[in-house]
């Protein structure tokens, strides 16, 4: 099994895991989801958002899949109509031939089938482990824990973790989360850090895990736009 960067745990006084699941969820009406989409749709819509806007992506993902929607039509498409049509995202020129790539790697490997392993979906190209973990929690509905800059962020500064990049966040979080949760932590987390727990002027004051979160008491009394609202882990775009 491929094997995550040495990283540190979550601290002592870390925030009730079970309390803030619970609070997001009350929240944004969860009543649970059903996560098993088409897989090559999650994958290559994934790789698509990879450094690009999620607004871009929406744009984008489902212009590509319309048109070419299984690895033997995306994998002998030209690939200028490939860009063409994922032109909304970054680095859209890089990812058409890497789109390609990936389904041509999937017919040739794997029968055309997204494969529901981690070590071989690594192997293919352009996929971390944040694109592999959200290939098994939305394309296959297994439990996994997707970081992007939402999870990393939120999870910083609730004090569960004290990490600097995405991999030691999932260490981490795998380590401290009971399992029970994995498979709706980053739903949950990507819906409140765009809400509430933003990158930059978090609505610290509005937050249901202001009372239970370390960095939300310290930022809640330095007043909207203050100097406060402005620190914090992550950017302003969601990356994959």
């Amino acid at each position: 099994m491929a094997k995550l960067p040495t990283s540190s745990t979550a601290p002592r006084g870390s925030a009730n895991i079970d309390v803030v699941m619970k609070r997001l969820k009350t929240r944004y009406g969860y009543k649970g989801r059903v996560y098993h989409r088409d897989p090559f749709q999650v994958l290559i819509g994934t790789i698509i958002s990879q450094r690009t806007r999620d607004e871009q992506t929406d744009i984008a993902a489902p212009a590509l899949l319309s048109r070419y929607p299984t690895p033997k039509a995306l994998a002998a498409a030209p690939v200028d109509d490939v860009e063409r049509l994922i032109r909304p995202a970054g680095f859209y020129r890089v990812k058409a031939r890497k789109l390609r790539e990936v389904s041509a790697m999937l017919l040739e490997r794997f029968g055309g089938d997204v494969p529901d392993d981690m070590d071989l979906l690594l192997e293919l190209p352009s996929v971390g482990r944040k694109t592999a973990n959200c290939v098994l929690v939305y394309g296959f509905g297994r439990p996994a824990i997707p970081v992007d800059t939402h999870v990393h962020r939120i999870s910083n500064r609730l004090g569960w973790v004290r990490t600097k990049d995405p991999d030691g966040t999932e260490m981490a979080l795998t380590r401290l989360v009971p399992r029970r949760h994995w498979l709706v932590l980053n739903d949950l987390f990507v819906t409140f850090g765009k809400d509430i727990c933003r990158p930059i002027g978090p609505k610290c004051p509005k937050c249901p895990l202001k009372d239970i979160c370390p960095e939300g008491k310290s930022r809640s009394g330095a007043g909207k736009g203050g100097k406060a609202g402005r620190r914090g882990t992550g950017r302003g775009k969601r990356r994959r």
